[in-house]
C-alpha cells in the first residue's frame, strides 16, 4: 500500500465541503470517491473505482450491514402497516403530556434499544415520529434524539454489536488474551468520554439547560410558525404507512412483541443482530398471520417494499464505504497516526488519539473501520510513551464514536435520517453544534484524564 501522507486527506474533504455547499447527499460522496481514484490511478480511475467497488462489495460488514439493514427494513414497515407504531404512538400520548416530555420519552426509548445503533435508529425513529409530531416537533428535533442516543448507549453499555466487534479487536491485536475481549471492554468504558457526554447532552437540550442554537433553532421555527415538520428535500426517506386496514385499528402488541422478540433473539444468539432480526421478521409474519391481521401474501410483500424502502440509504452507506476503503488505499489512519506520534507526550496523548481520529472519523464517516486499523497501531504506542492503555483505547473508541454521530454521511447519520424521514444532511447539520460541544468538553476530560494518570 502507497502512503500519500497529507493529499490522503483531500478525498473527505471534498466530500465534507460539497455537502456544506449544495446541501446534498448522494453527489457529494460519488464526487470525493472519483477525484480520489483519479489521485490514486491516474486515466485508470474507472478500473480502479470497479476495482473498489467489488472488493467493498465482497467485504463480510458490508454484506451484513445491507442484509440487516433491509430486514430492519422489513419488520418495521410491517409494524407500520400493522398499526401498531400508531397505536402506540396513541397509547404513549396519554402520559407524555407536552413536547419536553415527549423528547424525553423518545431519549428512555431509544436508550433501551442499545442492542444494536441501527436497530435504535430505525426503530425509535419511527415509533416515535407520531408522538413528536403531536406537539410540532420538528423531525431533525427527533432526529438529533435518536442519533445522539442509538451511538453512545451502543459504546458504554457492555452488550451491543459495538462491543462485540471492539472485544474481538482487542483479542485479534493481542490486547487481552482470547475470549476476554467483552470483559476487558468494562475498562475501557469509563473511559468513553464521548459517549457519556453525548448522553447526557441530550436530556439537558430538552430540558432547556443548554439553549437550542444554530439551524437547529431555525427548524423548530418553521415547525412552529409553518407546521411544516419534515424539511425539504426529504422525500427519499420516505416510508409507506399506508395500513393494511383502515377501517381495523391496530393494536400495540403489533409493535411491542415484535420489537421484544428482536431485543430477546439478538441477545441470545450472542448479539448477532442478523440472527436476531431473521428470527423476529419469522415470528412477526406468523403472529400476524394468526391475528388476521392480514394475509400471508400482503404481509410478505410489504416486507419486501419495507427492504426496498432502505435502498437509497443502503447506497449512501455503500459510497461512504467506498470512501473508506479510498483512505485505507492511501493510508490516511497511518499517516495522522505517524504525524501525532513524534510530537506529543504521554499526558497529551489520549487528546491527540481523540482529535485525530476523530477528524477521520467525522470525515470518512466510518466508525469500524477506524477501529480495525488503529487500535493495532495505538496500543504499542500508549505503550512505549507508558501511558494508560484503556485510556488511549477509550479515545479511539470516542472518536469512532463522534465520526458515527456526527458525519454527515456516516450509517447512524443516514439511518436516523431513514428513520425519521429526515433528509440527512439536514439532520447532520442542525446537530452538530451540539455535536461539537460534545467534542469540546470530551477533550477537555481527556486533557484531565492524560495528566491525572500520567
Amino acid at each position: 500500500m502507497h502512503h500519500y501522507g497529507i493529499i490522503s486527506l483531500v478525498p473527505p474533504l471534498i466530500a465534507v465541503l460539497i455537502a456544506i455547499r449544495t446541501r446534498l447527499s448522494l453527489e457529494p460522496l460519488i464526487i470525493a470517491c472519483v477525484v480520489g481514484y483519479i489521485i490514486v490511478a491516474g486515466w485508470g480511475f474507472f478500473d480502479a473505482i470497479i476495482a473498489s467497488f467489488t472488493k467493498v462489495m465482497q467485504n463480510d460488514l458490508m454484506v451484513w450491514v445491507i442484509i440487516v439493514c433491509s430486514l430492519y427494513g422489513a419488520l418495521i414497515q410491517l409494524m407500520i402497516r400493522s398499526g401498531g407504531v400508531s397505536a402506540f404512538g396513541h397509547y404513549m400520548l396519554r402520559f407524555v403530556g407536552n413536547r419536553k416530555k415527549s423528547l424525553l420519552a423518545t431519549w428512555l426509548f431509544a436508550s433501551c434499544l442499545f442492542v444494536d445503533d441501527y436497530l435504535n435508529a430505525l426503530t425509535s425513529g419511527n415509533t416515535m415520529k407520531k408522538i413528536t409530531d403531536h406537539y410540532n416537533i420538528p423531525r431533525e428535533m427527533l432526529a438529533f434524539v435518536v442519533s445522539s442516543t442509538a451511538v453512545p448507549v451502543c459504546v458504554i453499555v457492555p452488550i451491543s454489536t459495538w462491543v462485540i466487534f471492539i472485544g474481538k479487536l482487542l483479542e485479534q491485536s493481542n490486547v487481552v488474551p482470547a475470549g476476554k475481549g467483552i470483559h476487558s471492554y468494562l475498562n475501557i468504558i469509563p473511559f468513553i468520554s464521548y459517549g457519556w457526554v453525548q448522553f447526557l447532552v441530550v436530556p439537558l437540550v430538552i430540558v432547556g439547560i443548554i439553549p437550542i442554537i444554530g439551524k437547529m433553532k431555525r427548524a423548530n421555527h418553521r415547525a412552529a410558525t409553518t407546521r411544516q415538520l419534515i424539511p425539504d428535500n426529504s422525500e427519499e426517506f420516505k416510508v409507506d404507512v399506508a395500513p393494511f386496514d383502515a377501517l381495523k385499528q391496530g393494536s400495540i402488541w403489533y409493535l411491542i412483541l415484535p420489537t421484544a422478540v428482536l431485543l430477546l433473539c439478538t441477545v441470545l444468539f450472542d448479539l448477532d443482530a442478523l440472527k436476531g432480526i431473521i428470527t423476529a421478521l419469522v415470528f412477526t409474519i406468523f403472529y400476524f398471520v394468526f391475528k388476521k391481521v392480514a394475509s400471508f401474501k400482503m404481509l410478505s410483500e410489504s416486507a419486501i417494499e419495507g427492504m426496498k424502502s432502505m435502498l437509497f440509504a443502503l447506497v449512501l452507506l455503500l459510497l461512504s464505504y467506498l470512501l473508506k476503503n479510498l483512505g485505507d488505499e492511501m493510508g490516511l489512519t497511518q499517516y495522522v497516526i505517524q504525524v501525532v506520534q513524534p510530537i506529543v507526550s504521554k499526558q497529551w496523548l489520549p487528546l491527540a488519539i481523540f482529535i485525530s481520529l476523530g477528524a477521520i472519523a467525522f470525515s470518512t464517516g466510518n466508525s469500524w473501520g477506524l477501529y480495525a486499523i488503529a487500535i493495532p497501531l495505538v496500543v504499542p504506542l500508549a505503550q512505549a510513551l507508558q501511558c494508560n492503555m484503556w485510556l488511549c483505547i477509550g479515545a479511539v473508541i470516542s472518536a469512532g464514536a463522534f465520526g458515527a454521530h456526527a458525519c454527515f454521511y456516516s450509517d447512524a447519520t443516514i439511518l436516523a435520517a431513514q428513520g425519521t424521514e429526515c433528509n440527512n444532511y439536514e439532520h447532520a447539520i442542525t446537530q452538530l453544534p451540539f455535536a461539537l460541544i460534545s467534542f469540546t468538553l470530551s477533550c477537555v476530560i481527556y486533557i484531565a484524564l492524560g495528566f491525572a494518570m500520567a
